[in-house]
């Protein structure tokens, strides 16, 4: 059996009373005090997480904004130096390779954070289609990733910012030089969570010192250590995909709800294009729901939907909602039994449960 990957803060996770487990071949911690209360901080308060495990690719040449066009969904030529944009790398059959963030420093460097379990897929994806001056490098084990989410991310993370205020890095947007007690770090805005807040990027070995450092300030403002698990129910409730669960390479970015980083309408070629443009203009055969639980009992991944006796769809993501308190689910059905309030039934334990269609997304952070 190989040997799980760890990431640089490994070692402190005992100091802070995480739980780890198997999280696509990662000793990740799942939690460290419980997955509510850590949901809860992380929508009242703040919560910082360890997402080291997440890659990083650089993107660099003359050649790097075609070449990007090519390889991504989203149209790159929008993004400004400075700015971030969330985007997808498809298959020619329309299906996802993966779903990611791009960082733009300028027109001849970019930056790609993709998903921890795809990144020697995802780079030798991107290295099997390289075409001109192009440059690409995995330098997923020299960096070290924080994110800290919730409304007092900015009050805390600012306490040890001296030189900029936080305040002027704007919804996808990022920084890359920003000074924190000292350890230079490109500094973005974009969240998993529903909430505002940062992610950190910095040298792996300065990792655990700024973990150690946005706890201590981040103490009177009630932020807590977070894992695996309150993230996903955070992303879920923010209907938020994640990969190999709302995306696969079985389901197209449309299906799964992100049609707005699909750009059919962009000039350049890109893989999947046309069976996306086919799937925009002759429309989806099915489509990402919300389900809510009419009966007792909690929609898991893999569950099927069904009405009457035609098996409908399957539930992608499912869990008891800590904001809410309601069982709901995210489901892949076949696109006539998507309606609101529509009825259907889940097959849970061998019983067919009934549920019902609702809108998303389930929580939308209040206005200030």
């Amino acid at each position: 059996m190989s040997e799980l990957k760890r990431t640089p803060l490994f070692e402190v996770y005992k100091e802070y009373g995480g739980k780890t487990i198997d999280f696509g071949g990662w000793e990740l911690p799942v939690q460290f005090s419980s997955i509510k209360e850590e949901h809860e901080a992380v929508r009242t308060k703040a919560g910082l997480f360890d997402v080291s495990h997440m890659g990083e690719i650089t993107v660099k040449g003359k050649d790097s904004t075609d070449y990007l066009q090519k390889m991504m969904t989203n149209d790159i030529s929008k993004v400004k130096p400075g700015g971030a944009q969330y985007t997808a790398m498809c298959y020619q059959n329309g299906g996802t390779v993966d779903d990611l963030l791009v960082y733009k420093h300028s027109e001849d460097d970019y930056l790609l954070v993709v998903n921890a379990s795809n990144i020697d897929k995802d780079f030798n994806w991107l290295k099997e289609h390289v075409s001109g001056d192009v440059i690409i490098d995995n330098i997923s084990n020299n960096i070290g990733q924080l994110a800290i989410q919730g409304p007092n991310a900015e009050l805390i993370l600012q306490k040890l910012v001296e030189d900029k205020s936080l305040s002027d890095i704007k919804f996808f947007k990022f920084d890359a030089n920003v000074s924190i007690k000292g350890v230079n770090a490109l500094v973005s805005r974009t969240g998993y969570t529903g909430e505002d807040g940062f992610e950190v990027y910095c040298n792996a070995e300065d990792t655990p010192f700024l973990w150690k450092e946005i706890l201590e300030a981040g103490r009177d403002e009630g932020i807590l250590p977070c894992g695996l698990g309150a993230r996903d129910t955070l992303r879920f409730e923010a209907t938020l995909p994640l990969f190999g669960q709302e995306l696969s390479a079985d389901i197209s970015p449309l299906e799964a709800g992100i049609g707005f980083a699909v750009k059919t309408a962009k000039e350049q070629d890109f893989f999947g294009k046309n069976v996306l443009k086919e799937q925009k203009e002759e429309g989806l055969t099915r489509k990402l729901v919300g389900i809510e639980m009419i009966d007792r009992g909690i929609p898991r991944h893999g569950y099927k939907l069904y009405l009457g006796d035609e098996e409908i769809g399957f539930v992608t993501t499912g869990t008891q909602s800590p904001t809410l308190k309601k069982n709901i689910g995210l489901a892949l059905v076949n696109i006539q039994y998507g309606e609101i309030d529509q009825e259907v039934e889940i097959e849970i334990r061998n019983k067919r449960l009934k549920a019902k269609v609702v809108s998303t997304p389930f929580y939308k952070r209040p206005k200030k």
